[in-house]
């Protein structure tokens, strides 16, 4: 008996052994039933049954070898359902794809034992039976990725809208508490706090969506327009002079800093550079923060001093969640995500980012931003 009529003909069997293999994946198992553990395993089999009776020209062989086989109706098949639901139901990728290995061993090992010599007939249907398993692999895999996919970007739809509302009613009742002359001292302390509190936040949630974008595929969308960055340089320093009101910023401008940019992704750079530098800098000395505008590109740097930065270190600053050791005077205030967005953003721009830390210069962060 061939593999395919074997398929058909031990269904029953073959999906009690998907079942209780199904049901060892703890949680996401555990309040299954047994028709939502089988899910569209019989679909599957009687998918893998055809595919492995099929005709094919040699030419088809090919194609699907190198994964070109048609996909019409891929969508509407048992394996793209499959894929979602178990998305749904919490199983991991690993999980999903373990479940087609044990789907295989099953198979071959049921199977097997009818067939005790080798014959080209039993290695052409071996190898019809592995491309139509990795087929419906490749179809379910997609099919939680898309679902993955739909979830993050609803995540981002919460993050920035939900959030970024309350954190600007926040910011504005902080300002109004700071208003001069309407408040007494305590009052405009409190007023202080939530600012700061409040950009704080904000930065965190800009961070965390730039983060998302970029671990998932996306990277940092930017869009040129006509802009100022002297302007933006001096919004950025408010941003971080929020957060940070006791760090003293000195900028420094010069040069044609008019040019097609996205003013929002750059202020957002050079904002995480000044949170960075006002958190890791000594208390007292200032930031220096330097744009020029060049022919070719904008040269960006931000300067601070403090205790410099490890060489073994250094390679690390871009990474995502990466930060400095805390000590009793500069307690962690961050995710570790600035400088990492902050790269992003420059090359996205076409540019590059680049530090220097050592006892003549303070720690220094250089980007270069192409005007084209």
């Amino acid at each position: 008996m061939n593999i395919a009529k074997f398929i058909l003909s031990h269904k029953e069997q073959i999906l009690a052994e998907w079942e209780a293999f199904a049901a060892t994946f703890g949680a996401a198992a555990d309040k299954m039933s047994n028709l939502e553990l089988r899910d569209h395993a019989k679909q599957i089999l009687e998918f893998v049954a055809r595919e492995i009776d099929k005709a094919e020209s040699p030419a088809q062989r090919e194609a699907k070898s190198h994964g070109l086989a048609p996909r019409s109706g891929l969508d509407d098949s048992a394996s793209t359902i499959h894929g979602k639901l178990r998305f749904e139901s919490g199983f991991t990728l690993l999980q999903l794809i373990a479940e087609y290995r044990a789907l295989r061993a099953s198979v071959l090992k049921l199977w097997g034992p009818n067939h005790h010599s080798t014959t080209p007939d039993t290695v052409e249907q071996i190898l019809r039976f592995n491309e139509a398993i990795d087929q419906s692999i490749a179809a379910a895999a997609v099919a939680y990725f898309d679902k993955v996919n739909e979830t993050r970007d609803t995540f981002l739809a919460i993050l920035g809208h939900d959030l970024r509302s309350p954190l600007a009613a926040t910011s504005t009742a902080g300002s109004y508490l700071t208003k001069s002359g309407a408040f007494d001292e305590r009052a405009q302390q409190i007023g202080v706090r939530i600012k700061r509190s409040a950009a704080t936040m904000t930065g965190m949630v800009n961070d965390l969506l730039g983060l998302a974008r970029t671990q998932l595929g996306d990277g940092i969308p930017i869009e040129r327009r006509e802009c100022d960055l002297l302007e933006m340089c001096q919004w950025a320093i408010e941003d971080a002079s929020a957060a940070h009101p006791r760090a003293n910023f000195d900028l420094r401008a010069s040069g044609e800093l008019m040019g097609l940019f996205d003013q929002a992704r750059l202020q957002q750079l050079l904002t995480n550079l000044a949170n960075n530098a006002a958190q890791y800098g000594a208390a007292g000395k200032p930031i220096t923060i330097e744009i020029e505008g060049l022919e070719t590109h904008i040269a960006l740097t931000v300067r601070n001093q403090g205790a410099v930065i490890p060489d073994a270190l250094l390679p690390t600053l871009f990474d995502s969640l990466v930060q400095l050791p805390e000590s009793d005077s500069r307690p962690a205030s961050s995710l570790g995500l600035g400088l990492f967005i902050a790269k992003k953003i420059a090359v996205a721009h076409g540019g590059k980012i680049d530090v220097v830390s050592n006892d003549i210069v303070g720690t220094m962060f250089t980007v270069e931003i192409p005007r084209q």
